[in-house]
């Protein structure tokens, strides 16, 4: 992480995660993720490291989540009927 500034915009963190920044600023709001508030108009700043702590979350969640729903072909011919 070289190349990486320790904070980010909530854009920066909306352009990482291909998301928009509304649903970053909802994520922050939540305490989903941290960040902090800063300055006198308040704007928000994540850190790098927090994001990837974040990332690293969804992705145990998202293992929980497939470990729980398992696969199955009947799943797959239903979805493309949709």
């Amino acid at each position: 992480m070289a190349g990486t500034p320790r904070f980010l915009t909530l854009a920066d963190v909306a352009e990482v995660l291909n998301t928009s920044s509304a649903q970053v600023y909802a994520l922050v709001r939540r305490g989903e993720l941290s960040a902090i508030k800063i300055g006198g108009r308040g704007q928000w700043r994540v850190e790098s490291t927090q994001l990837e702590q974040f990332i690293e979350q969804m992705y145990a969640q998202t293992r929980d989540f497939v470990d729980q729903h398992p696969f199955v072909e009947a799943d797959a011919s239903r979805a493309g009927e949709e």
